[in-house]
């Protein structure tokens, strides 16, 4: 029984149900006029956003430094569809700010504040 229970435990993370930001995301232009495709997912127990790829606006994939790297990271689901205490790396602005998520349906709005001013995209799932 011991054992059954022991295998219990180490195959219940198999199990988890994925949480509902998980996917990919399309992101508004930049001030670059880029597009982004993010990937989010689970980073350990918290929530992160990896750049997957990045389009001009007529659609042509380009090839920037950001891709591979983490846009966001230590983000935690706080009820409700919304998820805080994350961090945004802005790198068009070369900083780092406290960031916020809220899901509704198809749409994640993402926020990153530096003091009192934030700034925000909503971004639409693509899978």
């Amino acid at each position: 029984m011991k054992f059954f229970f022991a295998l219990f435990l180490v195959a219940a993370p198999a199990f988890a149900v994925a949480d509902p930001v998980e996917g990919v995301w399309k992101t508004q232009p930049d001030r670059k006029d880029l597009v982004s495709h993010i990937q989010v997912s689970q980073c350990g127990t918290k929530i992160c956003g990896t750049v997957l790829k990045a389009f001009d606006l007529s659609g042509k994939e380009v090839k920037t430094s950001k891709i591979g790297k983490h846009l966001f990271w230590d983000m935690e689901a706080a009820g409700g569809e919304k998820y805080g205490n994350g961090v945004v790396q802005v790198a068009s602005l070369n900083m780092k700010a406290r960031a916020t998520m809220e899901l509704n349906g198809n749409n994640l709005r993402v926020t990153g504040c530096k003091g009192p001013a934030c700034y925000g995209q909503t971004w639409s799932r693509l899978k």
